[in-house]
């Protein structure tokens, strides 16, 4: 391809550690999504030429940009002899929760393949989304950008050497999503938590993990609903999102299988059988709002579909 040569690509929000599995498990959330618009460059490097969207005020120098720094990892894994400028559509808000910075990083990655001669696979890109994640959250962890990169609900096992693996969520499950019209820092939320934990809660936690992917695998609702606690992170988070007790219980009242954050909040998701869900996202919409809250909600069903292209001009 020549210089100039053009890719548009869209990848979804996400929703990061559901309850159980913090820093390893994900799913996508085409409820929102970033593109980002790649186009080759005879110099080498990534330039950032424009930002727009629900947030326009983002760094343009590519090593502050999640999206410039995870496509300047792939130049350089590559060793291409050639650049990228960048065109960033922002579709999800920062600081909402939704893996805005992750769908970033993986859409730019995922528009630059698309034009190098030898495409790599998704596994080299999520490492190269790694780096800009990187950025924002100040940590490397793929609980976001798997499951944008990939679509579905995603265990990732590992950093240097990841593995991924795609659960099967049963087909009458829907994701419910409500996000309160607040901002709420990933680096900030991840600063607050504890770096103990007593063994007693590490024990129940992995019985959650476990029993959970269980669940999901085997269709076992009652484990599902079981299982989808948090009983280490929610604790120490909750307190960031106004309500989010009253969200909770408002939920679960309606029978949601289970309700926590989603990420580091201030967004909450609920898991419901399809023929509740609108129900528990009534109630929980219903539970903010009766807090002085407004918020955007959702339902949606979890399918294994991540980052595509979208435009080949």
């Amino acid at each position: 391809m020549t210089a100039g040569a053009q890719a548009v690509a869209f990848a979804p929000a996400s929703v990061g550690n559901v309850a159980v599995g913090f820093d390893v498990l994900g799913y996508s959330a085409p409820v929102a999504g970033d593109r980002v618009r790649a186009a080759r460059s005879a110099a080498r490097g990534v330039r950032i030429a424009a930002i727009t969207g629900v947030v326009s005020d983002l760094p343009v120098d590519f090593e502050r940009n999640t999206a410039g720094m995870a496509v300047a990892a792939l130049i350089e894994a590559l060793d291409l002899d050639f650049g990228f400028e960048l065109s960033i559509e922002k579709g999800i808000p920062l600081g909402s929760g939704l893996g805005g910075s992750a769908a970033s990083a993986v859409a730019a990655v995922f528009a630059a393949n698309a034009l190098v001669d030898e495409p790599v696979d998704n596994l080299q890109l999520l490492k190269f989304a790694m780096q800009g994640e990187m950025v924002a959250s100040g940590t490397a962890h793929i609980d976001n950008i798997a499951p944008s990169l990939f679509g579905g609900l995603v265990l990732s096992v590992g950093i240097d050497n990841p593995h991924i693996k795609q659960i099967p969520v049963p087909d009458i499950v829907r994701s419910v999503l409500v996000r309160p019209h607040r901002v709420l820092e990933t680096r900030g939320a991840r600063a607050i938590l504890g770096r103990t934990v007593p063994l007693s809660d590490v024990v129940w936690q992995q019985a959650n993990l476990a029993g959970f992917v269980a669940g999901c695998f085997t269709g076992d609702l009652p484990l599902i609903a079981a299982s989808l606690e948090d009983v280490m992170i929610e604790p120490q988070r909750k307190g960031l999102i106004p309500g989010f007790q009253k969200v909770k219980d408002a939920a679960m009242s309606r029978g949601a299988l289970g309700c926590s954050i989603s990420g580091a909040g201030p967004t909450m998701f609920a898991w419901a059988e399809e023929g509740k869900s609108e129900g528990v996202r009534a109630a929980m919409v219903d539970a903010f709002r009766a807090e002085g809250i407004t918020c955007d909600a959702w339902i949606t069903k979890i399918e294994p579909i991540g980052a595509s292209i979208v435009s080949d001009r």
